[in-house]
């Protein structure tokens, strides 16, 4: 058997056995993100340094711990930070805990992430539900030898990001007062920010978001025959026009403080999942 899918089995078993409900959805945190989802009832709480085989986080703002519980009844398993491939991680690695979660029964996922806005309409601490990305790191955790009962070799990307999911997001946030953007997330590698010309460049291809994460755990969710909301928190605002230094800590700031509504509106989202309101 490949390794990588006897870690994936490995991992899989050793949670299992730790769950009292198996999880229909799962949710990645971003950068300063890792209280966007709140309490869970019969919460269960490990490092990921406790699990075996997982990835350990090693980036500011975020927790490095797995959450595993009940969302108003519903079973949910909740990633508080994540890795990242200028961390030094494959591609593979990056989207390992996804390849967990689809071994556990996962059938939603919801990415959130912190990122620079470049869509002269958004203002830091927007909310924007992901319509669509580009990939610009150079990676596909999907290189290599395909397995077959994992997803099909040449998974479709043209509906990524499921469009009643998007919907749903749309409804809970309208029916909370949140202003909801939407757009288009450019994935990079990183860890360098963006220069004036890329950030024009970015605009120019039709990004409104641009970040260092999600699309790896993207692609694999598809490829697992996952329904994906993905959900951009706009922490600085890139003007190549007026371009201003940005760092780390003020990115964790605004993720912070856009953590609240980000929480309401992930728990509202997880609710309606579970009273059956996806088609």
């Amino acid at each position: 058997m490949n390794r990588q899918k006897e870690k994936v089995r490995e991992t899989a078993a050793f949670l299992e056995s730790k769950l009292d409900h198996a999880p229909d959805t799962g949710v990645i945190t971003g950068t300063g993100l890792g209280e966007a989802v709140g309490p869970l009832d019969d919460a269960l709480t490990m490092d990921y340094a406790d699990i075996p085989n997982f990835p350990v986080s090693t980036v500011v703002g975020h927790s490095g711990r797995l959450m595993a519980g009940t969302l108003d009844g519903h079973p949910v398993m909740v990633m508080l930070g994540r890795v990242h491939l200028y961390e030094g991680y494959s591609p593979a690695a990056v989207a390992f805990p996804v390849r967990v979660m689809q071994a556990l029964g996962v059938r939603h996922l919801i990415i959130s992430n912190a990122a620079g806005g470049m869509n002269p309409a958004f203002r830091q601490g927007d909310l924007m539900v992901i319509r669509d990305h580009i990939n610009l790191t150079g990676e596909n955790p999907l290189i290599g030898a395909n397995h077959d009962d994992w997803g099909p070799r040449f998974p479709d990307m043209t509906a990524a990001y499921d469009r009643s999911l998007a919907q749903l997001s749309r409804r809970a946030a309208g029916s909370l007062g949140i202003a909801l953007k939407g757009g288009v997330y450019a994935g990079l590698k990183g860890p360098s920010l963006e220069t004036p010309a890329e950030i024009r460049y970015l605009k120019t291809i039709g990004a409104d978001t641009v970040g260092f994460s999600t699309v790896m755990e993207s692609i694999v969710a598809v490829h697992a025959g996952m329904r994906v909301l993905g959900l951009s928190t706009i922490t600085n605002i890139n003007d190549p026009d007026r371009p201003a230094p940005a760092s780390v800590e003020a990115i964790v700031a605004a993720a912070n403080q856009a953590a609240p509504d980000l929480n309401r509106l992930i728990r509202a989202v997880v609710t309606q999942i579970h009273k059956g309101a996806l088609p």
